[in-house]
């Protein structure tokens, strides 16, 4: 059994020698110079580079199937615009302090709850909004939370370790981390994993519907929620037009002990996760950052 790992980044990532630059204008003249600068980038990102129009396709065509022309461009630019700026934040974070974004967090009692029932707490986050961001939220759980993460995210552990207890499970460990997951959860602990995205070699998948299509998904959450009896909090995150960011509870999935291996029967609790990221695609179009064909 393996899980989705919480990633750092995702396909359309900025060469580093642009962040250095971004760096050096919020060093020197603070953030609003680099948020001008983003909306040039950005066009030009989207004018010039067809691999970044490419990654955007199928989301975009999806979401928005009858746009076309400039209608369907004015999406696109928005999209990378969007993605730029949880970026760029998260640079401005890095060289201004943690403190500069205001975070929130939206069903903090629902947490607490299901915190305090003692079975163990998977968070189950994806690739929206900026959760690199809104994680610092968790520090109101005043628990330590494990995430999924590849070792090599030292950016993020360097950003965060100081706003929040956390530790990182590798899923590159002995069996991708499983034994470590387990005994986090029959401990009563808090575990963060990313529900959108089926890492490479991972079998364990259902096919749900999403946006008119179907997508493969990860079912190694919902197998561990089973065989622990942990619940599942589903959390989203979005950047709010005033610069904060805030995370909220979507949804609390309770999976039944002991469904087993097969995952047709975890499938259910699948779709309900589907249907969150549909609803959220819904309110927040341009905050959905997962830049490849999910539906292939």
């Amino acid at each position: 059994m393996s899980a989705a790992p919480v990633q750092e980044g995702v396909e359309l990532t900025p060469p580093t020698m642009g962040m250095t630059l971004f760096r050096l204008i919020i060093r020197v003249a603070g953030r609003a110079p680099a948020y001008m600068l983003l909306y040039v980038v950005c066009a030009c990102y989207v004018l010039f580079n067809a691999q970044v129009r490419r990654s955007c396709a199928p989301y975009l065509r999806r979401r928005f199937p009858r746009a076309v022309g400039f209608y369907y461009w004015w999406h696109c630019y928005r999209l990378v615009h969007s993605f730029g700026r949880s970026i760029l934040d998260r640079v401005i974070a890095s060289v201004l302090g943690s403190d500069t974004f205001a975070v929130s967090l939206r069903g903090r009692d629902t947490l607490f709850r299901l915190r305090d029932e003692g079975r163990g707490m998977i968070l189950l986050l994806s690739h929206v909004g900026c959760w690199q961001m809104a994680v610092a939220a968790f520090a109101a759980l005043e628990q330590p939370v494990y995430m999924l993460m590849h070792h090599h995210a030292s950016v993020f552990e360097q950003r965060h370790g100081g706003g929040f207890a956390f530790e990182v499970i590798d899923p590159n460990g002995y069996l991708g981390g499983a034994l470590e997951m387990l005994g986090v959860l029959k401990d009563g602990g808090i575990l963060a994993i990313m529900g959108d995205r089926v890492p490479p070699r991972e079998k364990n998948v259902v096919r749900v519907p999403l946006l008119g299509g179907e997508v493969a998904l990860p079912v190694s959450a919902y197998h561990l929620a089973s065989s622990t009896g942990a619940p599942i909090a589903v959390l989203t995150s979005h950047r709010r037009d005033d610069g904060s960011y805030l995370m909220e509870v979507a949804e609390v999935l309770e999976v039944p002990r002991a469904l087993g291996r097969r995952c047709d029967s975890y499938r259910p609790y699948a779709c309900r996760y589907a249907a969150v990221l549909e609803r959220y695609c819904a309110r927040y179009p341009y905050q959905f950052y997962n830049f490849f064909d999910m539906w292939q």
